[in-house]
């Protein structure tokens, strides 16, 4: 099957899912997305899967809204459609007998169209949920109801993106779950390849004691960081063996500095920006990874915990936790709660004799969300859609 994937952006953790469709395909997969965004990195490694068919294109135009970024929570900037000069007539000479997508409003206009006038079948990949959607406006709702009639599956992060999608009137027989997934296998790798001992030299050279509570990811507004400090606070005036690391970089690292500096927030070390490359010895020193999110479609950071066996404390405005954070591996709590947050903490402190089979637990958890499952469900409804 010769499919498209017009996808605008992505990072490493698409890889995977690519090599393993354009495996199953019989190499027959076509990426076509936007070089201007996409890191160099990503864009050599998706190159030396497809060769040329691993498509950049530049020059994007926008229509209406405002430009924002992913550290700004969802639907800030009104209603903004780009627009690749192009990209539909580039899309069509790839002959495709599928076309997939990522999302309503970013490059997806192509294959809609296509579907619409040649009726190329067309399947579309989504992660907004409920939560992160509760202030899209009525113009926008409106447009995914009409783009809904263009595509004949939509492949959801989890139940959470299900829930939303459902909201807004999608067919249940239209949506399947599971989209998402970390390289999962190759961090549990290189995590089971770092000793015991330089573990022990990494913390020391960090000045890092006792057992780590872990956060990776922006230090931002949306990230939830400020209530993840107060509640450490009030924590670790009672409690002072534990270390809190944070390890990420953003806009609120030089007030959350002063903060902690000015509040004598007891045992929290913000280690700033580190690459990617080290980001497994971090997990592997870790006890307890910790993720106070305000809003967050589906947080690869947690799965990625996992992979390395930690149990994980996570936010409920996390869409990811109804899939991954289970008793035996975790818990769910509000940060915008502080006593729920404190006592959340309290409770992990009180169970940490049970951290070690909570991180095997994790482990087998996330055995269930690996890139090669999720690009089997992805071409199944592929396949599905072709035979209709």
């Amino acid at each position: 099957m010769k499919i498209t994937w017009v996808t605008r952006s992505f990072l490493d953790y698409r890889i995977p899912i690519y090599k393993e469709i354009n495996r199953l395909t019989g190499d027959q997969l076509t990426v076509i997305y936007y070089s201007d965004v996409v890191p160099d990195r990503c864009a050599q490694k998706l190159e030396a899967v497809l060769g040329d068919r691993a498509i950049g294109l530049s020059g994007e135009l926008r229509i209406g809204g405002r430009k924002t970024n992913n550290q700004s929570f969802a639907n800030q900037g009104g209603l903004r459609i780009p627009l690749q000069p192009g990209l539909v007539k580039k899309v069509r000479a790839t002959q495709p007998e599928l076309l997939l997508s990522d999302g309503f409003f970013q490059w997806t206009y192509a294959p809609l169209l296509l579907n619409a006038v040649l009726g190329i079948p067309h399947i579309m990949l989504y992660e907004r949920t409920l939560h992160t959607e509760r202030n899209a406006s009525a113009l926008r709702v409106n447009a995914r109801k009409l783009a809904g009639k263009f595509i004949d599956a939509i492949g959801c992060n989890g139940t959470e993106t299900f829930k939303y999608l459902r909201s807004i009137g999608i067919p249940e027989d239209q949506l399947f779950i599971g989209n998402m997934a970390p390289d999962s296998e190759g961090l549990e790798k290189e995590a089971s390849h770092i000793s015991d001992q330089e573990i022990v030299s990494f913390k020391a050279a960090k000045s890092i004691s006792g057992p780590i509570f872990l956060y990776v990811g922006q230090l931002i507004e949306r990230k939830g960081i400020h209530q993840m400090l107060d509640a450490w606070k009030s924590f670790s005036d009672d409690i002072k063996d534990p270390t809190l690391v944070l390890i990420g970089g953003g806009e609120q690292e030089e007030e959350l500095k002063q903060k902690i500096e000015a509040q004598a927030i007891h045992n929290v070390r913000l280690l700033g920006r580190v690459d990617y490359s080290e980001v497994a010895k971090y997990y592997k020193a870790a006890d307890v990874f910790l993720i106070s999110t305000l809003e967050d479609n589906w947080s690869l950071v947690v799965p990625e915990a996992m992979s390395c066996a930690l149990p994980v404390a996570c936010s409920k405005y996390n869409g990811c936790w109804p899939e991954l954070v289970k008793p035996e591996n975790g818990w769910v709590f509000d940060p915008l709660d502080q006593h729920n947050f404190v006592a959340t903490l309290r409770e992990i402190w009180d169970r940490r004799a049970e951290w070690e089979s909570m991180g095997e637990a994790s482990k087998a958890i996330i055995k269930n969300h690996t890139p090669e499952k999720v690009a089997q469900k992805i071409y199944t409804a592929c396949l599905n859609a072709q035979n209709r």
